[in-house]
This record gives structure tokens, sequence and C-alpha cells, in this order.
């Protein structure tokens, strides 16, 4: 089966040149991530790539794994490391803090930060951002990595860090790779232990955030702080 060539496409139809002219934001998914790769296969253009590579969508292609993307026919291991070179910058960007420091306020613009950061891992990770007594972050900390068992967490842990880093409050967080961010039966007894283990050393624990695929849970915001 044979592809039109990207070359062989109008002038104003090629993506690279859409870009230079109109601006980046005027492009499909498709077309960005066709630049990205830069060139097809014998049958299949990189617009053609682009498309099979993006059925999941953006996130879900964010979410496998270099290996898995590289072995796709067509992609190999350069195009793919291209790919998630890209996928991390959108990510660094995404979580990119101003050096103002401005105070945490509300959950949201701080689960949406700490979502670009987590929501794609397929293994469970437990953090914590530390505040200091105007609740400005001093550091967002990674914790544990693998599968969590919430009852083995030690909170103890994590409020000997927060004084290592003289905070004056911390807000817990960590992924459900489900990408469903509700509350186990586990998260809520831990919550509960974390609050009472800040309470023993004078750190203010804030909140609790499960962050799922685009979607996040406040503990405190459901009453189980």
């Amino acid at each position: 089966m044979s592809s039109t060539m990207i070359a062989d496409l109008p002038m104003d139809d090629r993506p690279r040149e859409r870009l230079l002219v109109h601006g980046a934001e005027t492009l499909s998914d498709a077309e960005l991530l066709a630049i990205l790769l830069g060139s097809g296969m014998r049958g299949k253009n990189a617009l053609d790539l682009s498309r099979e590579l993006l059925v999941g969508g953006l996130s879900g292609l964010a979410r496998r794994d270099t290996s898995a993307t590289s072995a796709v026919t067509g992609v190999g291991p350069a195009k793919a490391a291209r790919i998630a070179a890209a996928l991390e910058i959108g990510r660094r960007l995404a979580a990119h803090r101003e050096p103002a420091r401005d105070p945490v306020r509300d959950p949201e613009s701080l689960a949406h930060l700490l979502i670009a950061r987590y929501s794609h891992h397929i293994q469970e990770r437990l953090g914590a951002v530390f505040l200091d007594s105007k609740n400005r972050m001093i550091r967002e900390r990674e914790i544990y990595i693998g599968t969590l068992n919430m009852t083995t967490v030690s909170t103890r842990d994590i409020i000997r860090l927060a004084l290592q880093e003289n905070a004056a409050a911390v807000i817990v967080f960590h992924n459900h790779p489900s990408g469903d961010p509700a509350p186990s039966a586990e998260d809520l007894v831990f919550t509960r232990k974390m609050v009472e283990a800040g309470k023993l050393m004078s750190v203010d624990v804030l909140d609790h955030l499960i962050l799922g695929h685009n979607r996040w849970v406040s503990l405190r915001q459901r009453g189980a702080m």
C-alpha cells in the first residue's frame, strides 16, 4: 500500500511549513508529532505513523513505555527518544513554578502541577510538598516508588523529611496508575495517621491529594482530615 509523501503535499499542508508560517498552535496533535518523527517508512508517511501512535490520544502516548513506542514499526529508538524527550519537556514546563513562590492557596492549582508530573507513571509514586509558615513551597519530593501498601508507608519518614526542610506544613500526594483517583480505605487510614503524626511534631498536614488521569481528589475537601 502506498502513501503520499509529505514532500508531495501542497506547501500549506506540510506540518513543518504550516508551523513556520502560521504557528504551532494551528497544528493538530498528529501534525506536531509528525514533525518530531521527521519521517515515516515505506508505504506510511510521518503523518500516517503519527495517527497510529495517537490512537489512545496524547495521554495514551505519554503513558506508553519508551521501549513500547520504539517497537512500533517505523518508529525505532531514535524517534522514540525524541518523543520521550518532548513529552518530558512538556511535563517539566507544566510543573514549573516561578521563583516568586506564591503561597499555595487551594488544592486545585497544586493538583494540576502534580498531575502533569505524576499521572503518566505506570507505577504508584508517593511524595510530599513541603511548605513554609506562609504556605509557600520549599520543596516537592518523591518519597516512595512502587506498589504502595499504605499500611506500611512510614508517616514518621515523611514528617522527618518535613523537619529536615524546616517545613511548617506538608501536602502529601500519590498517584493511582489506574487513572481513577477515588480514595481507598487504606488511603483514608493513612491520611488520618499522617495528620496525627504531624500534630505530634507540630507539622500541619494540610491535604492528601490523589492523582488520576486528568482528575484528582483532595481528601481535605472530602472531609477525611
